[in-house]
C-alpha cells in the first residue's frame, strides 16, 4: 500500500448527526479502508502471524463479505489481498486455490456474528497475549479503570469449545455476544464489531488496552480499587452518547495520519 492508497481524512461537522455524516462508500473504498485497518491493528501490535482475521459485510450486499488472505502478514496488507466470501466461506470470485484462499476456524466465527447482526458491518478478532490473558481469568475484566468500563455490562463472555471448526458453535456465539458489541473468547482471545470499519477499530484498540491495564495492575501485587457499581455504569452510559460514531471517524482519521 503506497501512502497515495490511505484514505483521506472524512470531515465531519460537530454539529451534524454523525449517522447523516457517514457516506455510501463503494466495495472499492471499503477494501481500501479494511486493508487499512489491518495494517494499524499490525501497527498497534495486536496480530498473531498470520492467524486471527479482520472482516466487513461488502455494500449493497446480505451476504458477500472481504476477509484476508490466508498467509498474508497484516502489516503488508493490500486492497488486492482481501478475498470476497460468502457466508459459507466460499469465495465469491473467480481465482486458483491461492488467490482465494482463507482460514475456515477465522471466518466460523465472524460468520456467527454477520449472520445474527446485521447492525455490525466490520468484526475483529484477536489473539493478543493480555487479551488471551484476561480471557483465561474466572472474572474476565474487571471494572478497574476508565478504558475497561466502555465495556462494563456490555461485553459478552463465550466458552473455549476448542479450534472453532464446528459450524453449530455459531448459534452458542451468537447467544453469548447477546446485543454487544464486544466479547471475550475464553481461553481464546477477543472479539469486537462495529456498524463501521472505524466503530470496530475503536472498540478492539479500547478493549485491548483495557486488558494491558489489566494484566499489569494484577502483576504489581497491590489491593486494587474499583468504582462504585453506580460509578460504572454512569460511566458506560456516557460512552452512549449519540456522537459516538463522530468520535470513532475522529480516531480513526487521526491513526490513518499515523500511517
Amino acid at each position: 500500500m503506497n501512502l497515495a492508497d490511505i484514505p483521506a481524512p472524512l470531515e465531519l461537522s460537530p454539529h451534524e448527526p454523525a449517522s447523516a455524516a457517514l457516506p455510501v462508500k463503494t466495495e472499492a473504498e471499503v477494501r481500501r479502508d479494511l486493508a487499512t485497518l489491518y495494517r494499524l491493528i499490525a501497527a498497534f501490535r495486536m496480530t498473531d502471524i498470520i492467524d486471527t482475521h479482520i472482516s466487513v459485510r461488502v455494500p449493497g450486499t446480505a451476504d458477500h463479505f472481504l476477509i484476508n488472505r490466508y498467509g498474508v502478514l497484516f502489516n503488508e496488507m493490500r486492497p488486492e489481498d482481501l478475498v470476497k466470501i460468502d457466508f459459507n466461506g466460499r469465495p465469491v470470485d473467480p481465482g486458483d486455490e491461492d488467490q482465494n484462499r482463507v482460514n475456515a476456524a477465522g471466518f466460523t466465527i465472524h460468520s456467527a456474528v454477520h449472520m445474527a447482526r446485521h447492525d455490525l458491518s466490520c468484526v475483529v478478532h484477536t489473539h493478543t497475549a493480555d487479551g488471551i490473558a484476561v480471557a483465561c481469568q474466572e472474572d474476565g475484566l474487571l471494572p478497574l479503570n476508565q478504558h475497561a468500563l466502555r465495556f462494563y455490562g456490555r461485553l459478552g463472555y463465550h466458552d473455549y469449545e476448542g479450534i472453532a471448526l464446528d459450524l453449530e458453535e455459531r448459534e452458542r456465539l451468537v447467544a453469548n455476544l447477546g446485543s454487544h458489541r464486544a466479547m471475550i473468547l475464553r481461553s481464546h482471545g477477543l472479539l469486537a464489531g462495529g456498524r463501521t470499519i472505524a466503530e470496530a477499530f475503536v472498540n478492539i484498540y479500547f478493549l485491548e488496552r483495557a486488558c494491558q491495564i489489566q494484566t499489569r495492575a494484577l502483576a504489581g501485587g497491590q489491593k486494587l480499587i474499583r468504582p462504585s457499581v453506580e460509578v460504572c455504569e454512569r460511566t458506560a452510559a456516557q460512552w452512549d452518547r449519540p456522537t459516538s460514531l463522530l468520535y470513532c471517524e475522529r480516531v480513526w482519521n487521526a491513526a490513518v495520519r499515523m500511517l
